[in-house]
């Protein structure tokens, strides 16, 4: 039995619960009460020492960081196009989950932990920095299907939470068509599931 132990706001729990639900594995979510701590306390800890969601239990083997958990659900139950296995390939994928874990975490998904969590963070910085990330990504999105390349794969599950949740934390996509029609080919994909929407911001 595969477990997540996710909170139901947090892009990074999405990115794992988007990808079980495509690769069509059965799974249980546990909702991690971060506002009481429960993130910090040993039962968790043991999980992720890092103390942060999500985490997964598939049935004993327990992985942690979002990014990590994509590799190995991929590597465990996917087929090879989530994860290529040629050099080209799996560079290309590594390259965005870098991106997911620097670019995305400091521009969009900075700028929506001030709105949906109150996050003590600079968000005239986060959000000028997620209009810089975009229009990179638009330019490239204009000449492919998908981020690596014109098959899914991991780097658009780790990719899309938090750039599709982005009017939540005052960044508009209107300027950025090939990015909305990426999102619209993520959202149109067989067993797809959104992330739970937060009245806030440009979404307000």
């Amino acid at each position: 039995m595969i477990t997540l132990y996710r909170h139901a706001l947090s892009g990074h729990s999405h990115r794992v619960e988007l990808m079980l639900s495509l690769l069509g594995l059965e799974f249980d979510l546990v909702d991690v009460d971060l506002a009481s701590g429960a993130h910090k306390k040993p039962e968790f800890l043991a999980k992720n020492p890092f103390g942060q969601v999500p985490a997964l239990d598939d049935d004993g083997v327990i992985v942690w960081d979002s990014n990590a958990i994509l590799v190995y659900l991929a590597k465990k139950y996917g087929t090879e196009h989530w994860l290529p296995n040629d050099p080209a390939g799996a560079a290309a994928v590594q390259a965005w989950l870098s991106v997911a874990a620097g670019r995305i975490a400091s521009g969009p998904a900075a700028a929506r932990l001030v709105t949906v969590f109150g996050a003590n963070l600079d968000h005239e910085n986060a959000k000028n920095s997620a209009n810089a990330l975009f229009a990179t990504m638009d330019q490239i999105l204009a000449h492919r299907a998908y981020l690596a390349g014109n098959e899914v794969t991991i780097a658009d599950v780790a990719g899309y939470a938090y750039i599709a949740h982005a009017p939540e934390g005052g960044v508009s996509l209107d300027p950025y068509p090939h990015i909305r029609a990426w999102l619209g080919r993520i959202e149109a994909l067989e067993s797809f599931v959104p992330m739970q929407q937060t009245a806030v911001g440009l979404a307000a």
